[in-house]
Parts: structure tokens; C-alpha cells; sequence
């Protein structure tokens, strides 16, 4: 398999009217021909209208599925919706979901492996808290989350991991550059105990938690560090591109 092109995804939360879909034209119209694949995760009324107005030329992705195909589930969506709207991915596991829904990780990898069965790539976030961090235990949580929210089965086409640690979400704190590279080598050394050196090689490990335009360079230079998961630096398009500008750099 050819090497995967680095990934910079988007994650706009609970932001986006109708309104926004104009930053996806500005987007399309400065960034198309980057290098990297980008990808943007809107709130699930504008994957539709998004996926219409990228045609082809960024990814569209959701925020969350179901971990069932169908059925009794008020509120709720299956990947297989997210696929009939025109996602190509969705996020699973954000740190969010599992606070604030209660989300374990089998839950976690119940929800991957729908993605998988309705042809989504996954995007499986896992990361520690400060309390785990300040305790010495981010690579123990590292490892329960990797292999509790990682079906079998996995492939550099089907599976993206976004390392978020909880405590860099949204505060505009962000690792040091040894912490971030201690744990992307872990993981990429993790993935390659379980599914092959190959396999491990061919997943994007992306960083995610206050990337912005002027840490992003830094960052990507780490190895390891194939792209990154962005949330409130992303719902810009001006802001958005610097971070692919970097990547592409």
C-alpha cells in the first residue's frame, strides 16, 4: 500500500449553522490541492450540504455513530447514516463523549466497529487527564484505551488514532514536545506488538489539543506525528489553513 498522506481533520463540535458552510468554500478554494488530506467533522445537520459544496475535494466526517445499524434509538445515528449523507469518517471516542455520555471503551470499540461494517474510517480518540498525567499513569491509560477501543481488524484504511491528552483540550496548554513524542512512539510501538509492524506503520497518528497556526510546526516535526485532530482552530478557514500549511511544510 502506498504511504498514507498526512491528515489534517477538523472537529467543529457543537458550532455550525448553515451560515458556516461558507468557511468550507474558502477552504476548498485555498486549500484544495494541498498535500495532505483534510478533513472537517461538522455537526450532523451540515454533513450533507458540507459533503455537496466539498465534492470530492475534502473529507467529510462525523462526530460520533451509533454502535448499532438500526432501530429504537431516539436521537441517535448509525455510520451508515453518516455514509448516506456523504461522510467518509467519524470520530470515535473523543475525550468528550466519554466524560460527559459515559462512554467505556467497549463502547468505544463497539461504535469502530460499526464504522468499519458501514465503510467509515475511524478516528478513535484516546488521551489522559491531568489528575493521570500529575499521577505517572498516561501510559497505562494510553494502553487501556488503545486495546479496550481498538477492534481487531484494523488497517491503515480503516483506522486513524488521535492522541488528545484531556487537559490540552480547548485551554490553549499543549504538551511539551518530549511528552507528545513519548507517547506517539508508544502507541506506534503498540500498534506494531499487536497488528504488525506494516499495519502500525500504515495508521495516522494524529496529535490533537490546542493546535493552532503557531505551535503546529513544532509539532508535526516530532515523529510519529502524521497530522492532527483540531477543534476551535478549525472553524475558520484563515485559521484552519495555517495548520495545513504547516502539515504540508
Amino acid at each position: 500500500m502506498a504511504p498514507q498522506r498526512k491528515l489534517a481533520a477538523g472537529n467543529w463540535k457543537m458550532n455550525g449553522l448553515s451560515g458556516q458552510l461558507s468557511e468550507i468554500d474558502a477552504l476548498v478554494g485555498s486549500h484544495a490541492d494541498a498535500g495532505c488530506e483534510i478533513l472537517i467533522c461538522p455537526p450532523a445537520t451540515l454533513i450533507a450540504p458540507m459533503a455537496d459544496r466539498a465534492d470530492g475535494r475534502i473529507a467529510v466526517g462525523g462526530q460520533d455513530c451509533h454502535a448499532e445499524a438500526k432501530g429504537a434509538h431516539t436521537g441517535d445515528l448509525s455510520a451508515a447514516m453518516l455514509k448516506d449523507a456523504g461522510a467518509t469518517y467519524v470520530i470515535t471516542g473523543h475525550s468528550e463523549r466519554r466524560a460527559d455520555h459515559g462512554e467505556s471503551d467497549a463502547v468505544v470499540r463497539a461504535k469502530t466497529e460499526a464504522a468499519w461494517e458501514a465503510g467509515l474510517a475511524a478516528i478513535v480518540c484516546i488521551g489522559e487527564t491531568l489528575d493521570q498525567r500529575e499521577a505517572d499513569e498516561t501510559i497505562a491509560v494510553i494502553d487501556a484505551q488503545l486495546g479496550g477501543s481498538i477492534p481487531d481488524g484494523a488497517t491503515g484504511e480503516n483506522l486513524v488514532i488521535a492522541y488528545e491528552p484531556v487537559w490540552a483540550i480547548g485551554t490553549g496548554k499543549v504538551p511539551t514536545i518530549d511528552q507528545i513524542a513519548e507517547v506517539h512512539d508508544h502507541i506506534r510501538k503498540t500498534l506494531a506488538d499487536r497488528f504488525g509492524e506494516g499495519t502500525a506503520q500504515d495508521v495516522r497518528l494524529l496529535y490533537g489539543g490546542s493546535v493552532k497556526p503557531d505551535n503546529a510546526k513544532e509539532i508535526f516535526a516530532v515523529d510519529n506525528v502524521d497530522g492532527a485532530l483540531v477543534g476551535g482552530a478549525s472553524l475558520k478557514a484563515a485559521d484552519f489553513g495555517g495548520i495545513i500549511e504547516a502539515l504540508d511544510g
